[in-house]
């Protein structure tokens, strides 16, 4: 049994003989290859493959694409052979996917429209939902997840008030001491709480703290719940008859939405409390001074305003935490995507909605001169 394939080249024909696999091949090829080429430039030549001793599809791939993918006029060879060259020829080579052609400046601005209708239908499609499951907890208050709802007001709420605490620090320092500043040349010394009053309760608070909160506990949301889609957790639920929304989904909104204003009170609190240690510091205003005037320059109104951008600002990040994180697909890629845009849009959406907010409120809680 010959180990070695080889071609001999005769008048009218081509003789193949020997074991032609592809471990058999490997040490022939630069001699196998030109040989063939010639052989196949004789049109009329009989292919003779009686002597080929073993042929595995390697070896039948190269002898397909020598003959242009196309059977030979003349070609004779065993059957078994036969069924090898045969599997090749009928094997139905997969077309390169084409690289994606670049889109004209037109064709950008529909695709992210499309697809932020996309992402919009499924937001309002999971409201929808949680809508039907609130229904269905008023008729059956018992299968409300109290636990879980719980555990997420602490996560978001309890767990959160060191950070906020010490962002609204630097920020009320910061604040009334660059204005401190300006109102010093104007002696406009005891505006400083009015500045600060109206500013951080109405919208520095707010907004500081929904920022934080959709970095922090936003971007947990997407990936705790992206997580449980990579390992099919979300899928074992539905197996089970647990509904993901009303175990996974519902006590994440509510529970952010309960947290976030107390969260805003807090904030503004303590932001407040460094915008008076800067203003003593600075302006050498008292603690009970700010204090007397505080409720007199910023009417309780501000206040509510806040806590409602709160209530709209919780509900509205762990809305879109939940849809994102419904959206991951069982890869880390598309885990660390969706997290970021999970981050990126709840962070767009309270801006937006602080702006129109300020749009609906602007004669509410403003003291006119």
């Amino acid at each position: 049994m010959s180990v070695i394939p080889s071609l001999q080249l005769e008048p009218g024909k081509i003789l193949l003989a020997g074991t032609w696999t592809l471990a058999a091949m490997q040490a022939e090829i630069p001699v196998l290859l030109p040989r063939l080429a010639v052989a196949h430039k004789d049109a009329n030549a009989i292919w003779d493959l009686r002597r080929v001793e073993r042929l595995d599809s390697a070896a039948a791939t190269l002898l397909w694409r020598i003959w242009g993918e196309e059977w030979p006029e003349s070609l004779v060879l065993p059957e078994a052979l036969r069924e090898t060259l045969q599997r090749v020829a009928n094997f139905v080579p997969v077309e390169a996917v084409p690289e994606s052609q670049r889109h004209s400046w037109l064709e950008i601005p529909g695709q992210l429209l499309l697809s932020g209708l996309v992402e919009i239908r499924g937001v309002i499609s999971l409201f929808g939902q949680l809508l039907l499951d609130v229904s269905h907890l008023l008729r059956h208050p018992g299968e409300m997840p109290w636990k879980e709802f719980a555990a997420n007001v602490y996560k978001s709420g309890a767990q959160a008030l060191p950070i906020t605490a010490m962002v609204g620090f630097l920020i009320g320092i910061t604040i009334s001491y660059l204005s401190a500043l300006q109102l010093r040349s104007f002696g406009a010394d005891l505006l400083i709480v009015n500045i600060l009053g109206i500013s951080i309760v109405r919208e520095l608070g707010p907004v500081l703290v929904a920022v934080l909160v959709a970095g922090r506990s936003g971007s947990a949301m997407t990936a705790q719940i992206g997580v449980m889609r990579v390992t099919e957790e979300i899928d074992a639920l539905s197996t089970m008859g647990i509904s993901r929304t009303v175990r996974v989904i519902l006590p994440k909104v509510a529970g952010l939405t309960v947290a976030m204003p107390l969260l805003v009170l807090w904030t503004s609190a303590v932001a407040m409390f460094g915008g008076m240690v800067a203003a003593l510091l600075q302006l050498d205003l008292s603690l009970v001074y700010f204090l007397d005037n505080l409720p007199r320059v910023v009417p309780v109104s501000n206040l509510l305003i806040g806590l409602s951008k709160g209530v709209f600002f919780g509900f509205i990040i762990a809305l879109i935490a939940c849809h994102f994180g419904l959206r991951v697909k069982p890869n880390t890629e598309s885990l660390a995507a969706n997290t970021t845009t999970s981050v990126v849009t709840a962070i767009t959406m309270v801006i937006l909605i602080n702006a129109v907010f300020a749009v609906l409120t602007r004669q509410i809680g403003v003291p006119t001169l």
